[in-house]
């Protein structure tokens, strides 16, 4: 059964951040696909749903902890290397613009907190992602990217503008078919049809 995994910080004062885009993702596919609903583990430290998405069984887990320990629900799951080939970890990622996204496999975190806490509890970066593209753009096609430590953490926690939260949450349709053919096909097949 594939894990997927969307990462973000759990609380009300935390929904709808740039952050959370992979929570987001998730939570709207659990919905729409008629999961059953989430259960809170209290030993994972995580929220965990179970259901088909076209005809592959899969289970969902939305960390409960905090962004930078996402890895210790994950870990509890993944505990041996044969497991790795079921993970996909869906999260933001600011080096892509919003509406675009982006499937990798065995990469290094980026600088993404959440994503080096799983790559260290797991011990491997040989997982699949799927990174979820939250940058603005403006009219001319250029990258308004923050600079800056502070104002990257600003924008990440920043809840999405209405617009750019629509064009992410649209995305969970296309999410879906990507974690089905990984699921039936395999990672070459997704990578190639969705990169």
């Amino acid at each position: 059964m594939t894990l997927i995994v969307g990462l973000g910080n759990p609380g009300k004062e935390y929904e709808g951040t740039r952050h959370n885009a992979g929570r987001i993702i998730l939570e709207k596919i659990a919905k729409a696909n008629d999961f059953s609903e989430w259960k809170d583990d209290m030993k994972l430290k995580s929220f965990r749903s179970k259901g088909e998405l076209s005809g592959e069984k899969v289970e969902f887990l939305l960390p409960n902890t905090f962004m930078n320990n996402s890895g210790v629900a994950v870990c509890q799951i993944i505990d041996n290397p044969k497991k790795l080939k079921n993970l996909v970890v869906i999260y933001d990622d600011m080096d892509l613009p919003v509406g675009s996204l982006k499937i990798s496999f065995n990469r290094s975190s980026g600088g993404h907190n959440g994503l080096e806490s799983v790559i260290k509890k797991v011990k491997s970066r040989e997982f699949i992602r799927i990174r979820i593209g939250v940058c603005p753009v403006t009219p001319t096609g250029k990258f308004k990217k923050p600079k800056g430590e502070e104002a990257v953490l600003k924008f990440l926690l920043g809840v999405f503008k209405e617009d750019d939260l629509k064009i992410v949450k649209n995305q969970a349709k296309k999410v879906s078919e990507i974690i089905t053919m990984l699921s039936s096909e395999g990672k070459d097949k997704a990578m190639t049809l969705f990169n």
